[in-house]
């Protein structure tokens, strides 16, 4: 991810990326303004009170170092990671390609991070101005990956509002094998018997099939998964026109929403809407944002739109949804949650 900027866009992605990570970091550290003050629209999603239901999601600051950063352009959660036990360099560059007529990204990162020994003193350190989630996966090479989760797990729930288990990356050869019967069950049982306290969501894949989409929902329920995240990045290739469009990779950004829309809506049904419901994929505006809740989403997140509508998107997002639910004679958030 990088601010739109006519000279961040002129250098590699993952460069700017980086550079952007980096100066927004030193800016909170400075103590300089990142955004003017955003509107409170505080709601609760798994016993975890939110100031606003916009979060950043996971992989724009895989390494925690801009958290605080990030808090101050408005986002009510920041999650950070996916962190794996070992640190790991991911898959060759290039890696990150952007896709500007489509407003959107392939990225074939594969968890590069520096591991959770790296990450998490910066979240212990951090002003912690929002809710802090922290993203597990397991190393690529791990030979039981289950007890990669259950170390992520144990390891950042103390310093966690909440743990995202990520088993829905397409950029890991074997990750999404997880997401399937007994491999979900086993992993699921395993990592809420070391949860303790610490609400645990899972975040899945958009490419389901309708019997994966119920096998994951009562795997969820049966296991007092706290949330769900739908969606992670996408393998398909939606009538997309930028010439990086048949990179390998997920897809995220504007191709990817009507896809989220549809998932958000058959995960809500699958799941009778006993578990929150966490929407990530195409929100770019106020409206979609919008959108997404009354369809059924708690709460929503952010990644791709940054990089072409730069750090003022959050603060306007915001604004642009307490004017919706004024107008439409909601008093909060959870009012509005699958209101139609």
């Amino acid at each position: 991810m990088a601010f739109y900027h006519p000279l961040l866009f002129r250098l590699d992605a993952e460069r700017a990326h980086t550079l952007t990570i980096a100066a927004l970091g030193a800016w909170a550290k400075a103590g300089t303004p990142a955004a003017p003050a955003v509107p409170s629209l505080p709601t609760t999603v798994a016993g975890v009170d939110f100031a606003n239901p916009l979060g950043l999601a996971a992989g724009v600051d895989k390494d925690g170092r801009a958290i605080d950063g990030f808090f101050g352009l408005g986002f009510g959660s920041v999650e950070i990671g996916t962190l794996t036990p070992l640190e790991q360099p991911g898959n060759p560059k290039p890696r990150i390609f952007r896709l500007p007529q489509d407003r959107a990204i392939i990225n074939r990162l594969g968890f590069n991070n520096g591991g959770l020994d790296g990450a998490l003193p910066r979240a212990k350190a951090a002003k912690r101005a929002g809710v802090l989630g922290i993203n597990v996966g397991a190393n690529k090479d791990a030979s039981d990956r289950i007890a990669d989760y259950v170390h992520g797990i144990t390891n950042a729930a103390p310093l966690a509002d909440y743990i995202t288990i990520n088993i829905s990356s397409p950029n890991t050869p074997g990750l999404r094998d997880l997401q399937h019967g007994a491999a979900l069950r086993d992993l699921l049982t395993a990592c809420t018997a070391t949860m303790g306290t610490t609400p645990i969501f899972l975040k899945v894949a958009p490419d389901l099939e309708p019997a994966d989409i119920d096998d994951i929902a009562r795997a969820a329920l049966d296991n007092r998964i706290d949330a769900l995240i739908v969606n992670n990045t996408t393998i398909t290739r939606p009538n997309l026109r930028s010439p990086n469009g048949k990179e390998g990779g997920g897809l995220s950004g504007a191709p990817l929403a009507p896809l989220a829309r549809q998932r958000l809506v058959d995960f809500r049904k699958a799941t009778g809407a006993a578990i929150p419901l966490i929407s990530v994929g195409g929100i770019g505006s106020g409206a979609e944002a919008y959108a997404r809740i009354r369809a059924g989403a708690s709460l929503v997140q952010l990644y791709t739109a940054l990089v072409y509508e730069g750090p003022r998107l959050p603060a306007r997002i915001l604004r642009d949804l307490a004017t919706l639910l004024r107008r439409d004679g909601f008093a909060s958030v959870a009012e509005a949650v699958a209101a139609g």
